[in-house]
């Protein structure tokens, strides 16, 4: 069985990566909707977790990647279909904790916005 990260299975883009801004996209379709044939809410947090660790990933050294501890979403506009996108931003670059904002857009209009709290974590060395 061939495996499949999330990113992946939602086509998922990456758009930009700096240690300061991440830019994700996601073309949304059917299979994003919930049975109200709107997109998910659980897609923007995927999205917001995913461009803040990806961010947060970039302040830290090789052995060591960003987990998250808390994710907090208010969704403020429903989409049915579309290209979305996930802007990350840091709020606070701590020594083991970091804040980072996401907002999600549509069309210019904003969709959702988190705030995702993430703590580094070592990666163990093959």
């Amino acid at each position: 069985m061939k495996h499949v990260n999330l990113i992946d299975l939602l086509h998922i883009q990456t758009e930009q990566v700096t240690s300061d801004r991440i830019v994700l996209t996601l073309d949304v379709t059917e299979q994003d909707q919930q049975p109200h044939g709107l997109m998910h809410g659980g897609i923007s947090c995927v999205l917001a977790e995913t461009a803040a660790s990806m961010g947060a990933s970039q302040q830290l050294g090789p052995a060591e990647v960003a987990v998250g501890v808390n994710i907090e979403t208010h969704h403020l506009h429903a989409v049915r279909t579309g290209k979305i996108t996930a802007v990350a931003t840091p709020l606070q670059v701590g020594h083991r904790l970091q804040v980072w904002q996401v907002v999600v857009q549509h069309d210019d209009q904003l969709v959702s916005t988190s705030t995702v709290t993430l703590t580094k974590q070592s990666v163990a060395s093959d």
